[in-house]
């Protein structure tokens, strides 16, 4: 492990993500809270005067390998976690450093999961900060410090330590234009979103911080009643619309900037992920009919519900608790396909289902004809070996992380409903859960260890577990490794 290029690239990278909560700290003067601008003006000073001694440091030995890119991923999602969970705390408005932290996490992940029980008594700067947190984190901390970065040999490392999915290739020859070129069409996408909710009638300052939330599919809003606060079947419509946008694989854009449209059209995984939305979108329709009695209304919320909960954004314009159980079930589903690989979304990957399905297909052909010689492909490419077995090994601690975390859970005594939900929404970075955690529920009646183990879980989701669970690997940080 080459500790000197890891405490340097981290350090960067922290100096960098200082920067940013001076744009919050701006909100907070706009509209006259001069002691939240203070708060984060503080904490931005705090995090910067601790970050520039060591990013100062250039390490003599600069060789970096996968290893070093996902430990600074690591250590740098949880010291900015951390970071960012300090203006809650240190403002008043979550006095409980570890619900503060929980709340820095949920957003930061782009989770939407919250312990706040009246969000609109927040102040401005507050609410900004919140949705900021999961516009930055959607793309991601360490994506946007590449792009922002002097040329760097290493970019692609730590681009794949932090991007999701089972593949991470460069879009250009020069990985922090790749990081430059993601954040152009992130940035874009999201200004188009601004205006589209605006034209809505949604207010400016709500259409920001709704379209930040819907960008990094996290999901938090600035009223109690989420998206539903605003009852406009258009507001719905473009928030179904552009979740779907942010749920595709990011690489897809580039190739239509670039005029690559063959690339877009026979990509299987958007193929998938469309049909998934579609056929669960029919069958919540038809299942709810019975509750909305019409099949407009009815279409409506699942329409939207299907989109949020697959996207991962989280954004609720109805109490799916009260909806059948078939119903239920299948958002759950959702909850673990999840997006594209390559999206701002969270869950499994539809990329992964693919490949999952696939090799289980290709194991039934083996076992029928033994001696014929077979591949998995995707886009007419056959697939590695390496990425089908990284597959595997991905479901197994995947699995081990949701169940170890079940068990931890239960400690809490609550309802298996609620326990297997809770879990499920935070390793997949959903928000809401169901049964306690619904739609229409919070996560603030939960204990401090609850809430840890649960804040452990965004953060595995995120990260898709390997850079936080090597941290804890004593063979990663011998020197000679």
């Amino acid at each position: 492990m080459n500790k000197g290029i890891v405490f340097h690239y981290l350090s960067r990278a922290m100096l960098i993500g200082s920067v940013l909560f001076l744009i919050p700290s701006a909100v907070s003067l706009y509209f006259r809270e001069y002691f939240c601008a203070g708060i984060f003006l503080l904490v931005g000073i705090c995090v910067a005067a601790i970050s520039l001694p060591f990013s100062l440091i250039h390490p003599k030995n600069k060789n970096m390998f996968a290893r070093e890119g996902m430990v600074i991923a690591a250590l740098l999602w949880v010291l900015f976690s951390i970071a960012g969970g300090m203006p809650f705390y240190l403002s008043g408005c979550i006095p409980n450093f570890c619900d503060a932290v929980f709340e820095s996490v949920s957003g930061f992940t782009t989770t939407g999961s919250t312990i706040l029980t009246d969000i609109e008594t927040l102040p401005k700067g507050m609410l900004f900060w919140r949705s900021f947190t999961h516009w930055v984190g959607g793309m991601g901390v360490l994506v946007l410090a590449v792009a922002i970065m002097p040329s760097s040999s290493h970019a692609l490392y730590l681009m794949r330590a932090e991007c999701p999915g089972p593949q991470v290739s460069k879009l250009v020859p020069k990985g922090k234009f790749s990081a430059l070129y993601l954040y152009a069409i992130y940035t874009g996408l999201t200004i188009v979103t601004i205006i589209l909710l605006a034209a809505g009638g949604m207010p400016l300052f709500d259409s920001i911080c709704h379209a930040m939330g819907i960008a990094g599919t996290g999901g938090f809003s600035i009223k109690n009643a989420g998206i539903a606060y605003y009852n406009s079947p258009y507001l719905e419509g473009v928030v179904t619309v552009t979740m779907l946008l942010f749920g595709i694989n990011f690489s897809l854009y580039y190739f239509m900037l670039i005029r690559r449209f063959r690339e877009v059209r026979k990509n299987t995984e958007l193929k998938v992920y469309l049909s998934i939305f579609a056929i669960f979108t029919v069958f919540i329709m038809i299942n709810t009919q019975s509750i909305y009695h019409t099949v407009g209304k009815a279409f409506r919320y699942a329409v939207f519900q299907v989109a949020s909960i697959m996207t991962s954004t989280g954004f609720a314009t109805a109490d799916y608790n009260q909806w059948p159980m078939f119903s239920q079930m299948l958002l759950l589903i959702l909850m673990y396909i999840g997006a594209c690989g390559g999206s701002t979304g969270g869950g499994f990957k539809v990329q992964r289902f693919v490949i999952l399905c696939k090799s289980g297909a290709l194991s039934m052909r083996k076992m029928l004809h033994p001696n014929s010689i077979n591949s998995i492909k995707s886009d007419d490419k056959t697939m590695n070996e390496e990425t089908v077995y990284g597959v595997m090994h991905y479901l197994i601690l995947y699995l081990g992380i949701v169940l170890a975390s079940m068990l931890l859970l239960s400690l809490n005594d609550l309802d298996f409903g609620t326990t297997i939900s809770a879990v499920s929404t935070c390793v997949n970075n959903i928000g809401p859960g169901m049964n306690q955690v619904g739609p229409m529920e919070n996560f603030s009646f939960l204990s401090d260890f609850s809430k840890i183990v649960l804040t452990a879980d965004m953060l595995l989701g995120r990260l898709e577990c390997l850079p936080l669970l090597i941290l804890f690997a004593p063979s990663v940080w011998r020197k000679n490794f």
